[in-house]
């Protein structure tokens, strides 16, 4: 279905690396318009089914100095393979339950990724209550199956709470997964849907450092200046190649848990702000998209990210970051599709830790928008080898990685 998941898998831990560089991530969107197979029951009730897949080969060199180095890593990974269940039960109520392969570099088990019921009332108030994104800034709306750079986890801007762990669990160690936590959400907009907005309260970090069971509160706001952006629900899209028309939004977003960072004697407060411009812009020879953020995350209270002894450790990024990208999508068909280049920058400036960056080029070659695409990238920065490691003693070179991504969803 064209718009039913965007789900994005992210880990903050050092053992996720990997797993994050290779783009085992995603984030889910489920449509209000549904396409795929749909089954009417009667004039209010019905059940759609969907489908999604996300597949890649990566190469990267060995860092300077390493036994080998001459050698370039080869993996080839599933990234996600998703099944997606949407119903109405009433005008007014609707439900959306995902799963996905949420550890595919390990096997793979097939998991809970959204599980929501939804009080859809008018374009102004509406409800969702379950497991559900939570709102963040437009990166972490698009994920990887709505944003037009395939690896843009793997090499991007530091993640929320929700990110830090591949599972949901009790132990100080997760705040939910893949995006994803148990709360609800409002959302709705107002003069001529140009303003949106999103306000959740969510779980948050489970034990740990949240020693009074504290609540995180998420918020987004939006404003389209010029053509206004459709999406399903509260979500967002990184590009609609032209056909959304001309887009210029500015979106800001915030979140922030008492006792959400460090252990259970060393914590503190996590607040997580960014700020979002997307422009695309349809031109004679071509369709024009910038896209940027800034992030700037902050912990006060009795923390310190290097007491990674102290079990269990919520060790979130506190410091500033940026993400810009540009691309190009060339009107004439290449056979089946459609030529994208783009270029894209990365820089992460911890505050206690040491700055890493990484640049990106690549080609999109695009047959049906964001249900079917093939995209070639090349990678360089130290970012690729420091990966989530925001401690002091935080090395890395600079090295480089190509990669190869396939995605499709129906």
């Amino acid at each position: 279905m064209t718009h039913l998941i965007r789900y994005k898998a992210h880990g903050r831990k050092l053992r996720l690396v990997t797993c994050v560089a290779l783009g085992t991530l995603s984030i889910g969107q489920a449509s209000n318009a549904v396409a795929g197979a749909t089954f009417k029951i009667d004039d209010t009730k019905w059940l759609s089914v969907g489908a999604g897949l996300r597949t890649s080969f990566t190469a990267q060199e060995a860092a300077a100095g390493t036994p080998g180095n001459s050698q370039w890593s080869n993996n080839f990974s599933l990234d996600n393979i998703r099944l997606y269940f949407n119903g109405q039960v009433h005008k007014y109520i609707k439900f959306e339950f995902n799963t996905d392969c949420q550890t595919c570099g390990n096997g793979g088990e097939v998991r809970v990724l959204d599980a929501i019921g939804k009080f859809d009332i008018d374009a102004g108030y509406n409800l969702w209550v379950g497991r559900m994104l939570v709102p963040a800034e437009r990166r972490e709306m698009n994920g990887p199956f709505y944003s037009p750079i395939y690896n843009v986890f793997g090499a991007g801007t530091p993640f929320e709470p929700a990110d830090y762990n591949t599972t949901i669990q009790n132990n100080g160690t997760s705040a939910g997964s893949f995006g994803r936590d148990d709360g609800a959400t409002i959302w709705g907009a107002f003069f001529d849907k140009r303003f949106q907005y999103a306000v959740g309260f969510f779980r948050g970090l489970r034990g740990g450092a949240n020693v009074n069971d504290n609540l995180l509160y998420a918020q987004r706001f939006a404003y389209n200046f010029w053509d206004v952006e459709k999406n399903p629900g509260y979500y967002t899209s990184g590009t609609y190649y032209g056909k959304g028309g001309d887009i210029l939004t500015v979106g800001v977003s915030n979140q922030f848990q008492d006792q959400g960072a460090g252990s259970t004697n060393f914590h503190g407060s996590f607040r997580g702000t960014a700020v979002d411009v997307l422009m695309e812009k349809v031109l004679p020879g071509g369709v024009l998209t910038l896209d940027g953020e800034y992030k700037n995350y902050g912990i006060s209270g009795n923390y310190n990210p290097n007491l990674a002894a102290s079990t269990p450790n919520f060790n979130m990024f506190e410091g500033n970051a940026y993400d810009v990208s540009g691309m190009w999508l060339f009107p004439q068909k290449i056979w089946i599709g459609q030529a994208q280049p783009f270029l894209r920058y990365v820089n992460v400036a911890p505050t206690a830790s040491t700055t890493r960056e990484a640049y990106e080029a690549g080609l999109n070659y695009i047959i049906d928008g964001h249900n079917a695409k093939v995209s070639l990238s090349w990678q360089y920065g130290d970012l690729l080898s420091k990966g989530l490691n925001y401690t002091t003693g935080a090395t890395g070179e600079k090295v480089n990685q190509m990669m190869l991504g396939f995605q499709y969803q129906i």
